[in-house]
């Protein structure tokens, strides 16, 4: 079959998910996590979807004391949770934003351990659906900051696609069945990616981003001791606390971890394909010792460099 339009079944699917969680009835349910759940990473442990009618008491009643809140008290929970508005707008408030408007189409994130309060406008109400998420993966995520209640309002950028997967998270969760882990974790972790690219979207500097690759490709392309990382950010005109967190946003590492990477990937190449010394071989990459690289070398890839290169001499 043509499409005109050049739709194709996966957009069409997902359009169709996104109108059917608007159009589906409240509910909400909050699951205990089972024995073994967190062996994919991350586990859902609730989630639900309200509508907040025009000129109606907000929030609902009936949510489970832990969960419940005034506007006039707010919360804080002891869990991470995804509340995504899909129609309507209101106000959203937290230590680090202050009172701020949000509307449809933004994720608030909420933090464990972190003071908020949300509310929709008297006059739109709003249709909000949430998804609660734990796990190893997630932990591992709010450690590296990847996400942060510094930053817990986000504008998404591919709402059809956020809607559809916490529509597949509502659907499985209304069940429930034990095999439902591996699914629930791939769409809590799709969520979260899709957050992360609508938050590293927003399109910074122009300046920055041309920083951070020219950055990359002098670290890729130098063959002698690394540079300063400071001065590198000097010489590229952008301050280096500015250059760190955006290379770091657009990397997953910070600049010092990237070239500490690249140099135990030219190292293994070099004690793989060469027969130079050790100590040759922490001279070209700038290591202060031969003993320096070679512990850098085992924690990197769990092995001495001397058994690196003797298995190389294995045929």
């Amino acid at each position: 079959m043509h499409w005109g339009l050049g739709i194709d079944k996966l957009t069409i699917r997902i359009q169709i998910l996104s109108l059917t969680v608007r159009a589906s009835p409240d509910f909400f349910r909050y699951l205990v996590a089972t024995p073994g759940a967190d062996s994919w990473g991350a586990v859902v442990t609730g989630g639900g979807r309200f509508t907040a009618l025009p000129r109606r008491a907000y929030p609902p009643s009936g949510h489970p004391l832990d969960h419940n809140f005034t506007w006039e008290r707010g919360r804080v929970l002891g869990s991470f949770q995804i509340v995504y508005l899909a129609q309507g707008a209101g106000e959203f408030e937290a230590k680090a934003t202050g009172r701020v408007r949000v509307e449809a189409g933004t994720a608030l994130l909420l933090f464990p351990g972190t003071w908020h309060r949300y509310r929709p406008d008297t006059d739109t109400g709003w249709v909000e659906q949430w998804v609660e998420i734990g796990g190893a993966l997630l932990d591992g995520m709010l450690g590296e900051k990847v996400f942060g209640p510094d930053d817990p309002v986000i504008p998404v950028s591919r709402r059809l696609e956020l809607e559809a997967r916490i529509a597949s998270i509502h659907g499985l969760i209304s069940t429930q069945p034990a095999g439902d882990a591996p699914e629930l974790a791939a769409h809590a972790l799709g969520a979260l990616a899709l957050l992360h690219a609508s938050r590293h979207g927003r399109n910074p500097a122009r300046s920055i981003v041309a920083a951070v690759d020219q950055a990359r490709r002098i670290m890729e392309e130098a063959d002698t001791a690394p540079t300063s990382m400071p001065e590198l950010a000097r010489s590229l005109g952008v301050a280096y606390s500015y250059f760190r967190r955006e290379f770091r946003a657009r990397t997953g590492l910070s600049p010092r971890q990237y070239l500490l990477r690249l140099r135990m990937q030219r190292a293994q190449r070099l004690l793989g394909a060469s027969d130079e010394s050790l100590k040759h071989v922490a001279d070209r990459l700038g290591f202060s010792s031969a003993f320096h690289l070679s512990s850098a070398f085992k924690a990197e890839f769990g092995m001495a460099p001397s058994l690196w290169r003797r298995r190389r001499l294995e045929r």
